[in-house]
């Protein structure tokens, strides 16, 4: 059971737009962090690559950050600890990810406040299949 917070969802969505419009008006960059992380390695490392090893640093290493102010880790859905469906599950996002010519960071957070037509088709598919999913593994597979 997952507990819903909102005042911890709104400041969390503050602060992940805060770093969208940032990153926007000082590199002119959408944060889509599968463009991010991609171009991290080789054949693409390009002359970003300190502003995208920094956006990522801070993705990695903000669960720590809270750790220290709060002195626990935050709160997270259960996940399986299946490491093959792990790995499976990241195969198909990551494909996901490059059939859609984007992620959900990209086109759901950066494409729609830009109204990206594009975008909110993408965005409608990534939830559907994501509540899809849910309802499988919750209700059909009884995981």
């Amino acid at each position: 059971m997952t507990t819903f917070t909102p005042l911890m969802s709104l400041l969390g969505g503050v602060m992940i737009g805060l770093a969208v419009v940032a990153l926007m008006a000082v590199h002119g960059r959408i944060a889509g962090i599968s463009g991010i992380v991609s171009r991290l390695l080789p054949p693409y490392a390009d002359s970003g690559l300190s502003w995208r090893a920094a956006f990522v640093a801070g993705l990695v290493l903000a669960p720590l950050v809270i750790i220290a102010l709060t002195g626990r880790m935050p709160d997270a859905a259960p996940m399986t600890g299946n490491l093959a469906l792990i790995a499976a599950a990241g195969a198909i996002v990551g494909f996901g990810a490059v059939l859609g010519s984007g992620c959900t960071s990209g086109h759901g957070v950066c494409g729609l406040s830009r109204f990206s037509v594009r975008s909110l088709a993408a965005t409608l598919t990534f939830m559907a299949t994501a509540g899809l999913t849910v309802f499988v593994v919750r209700h059909v597979i009884g995981g």
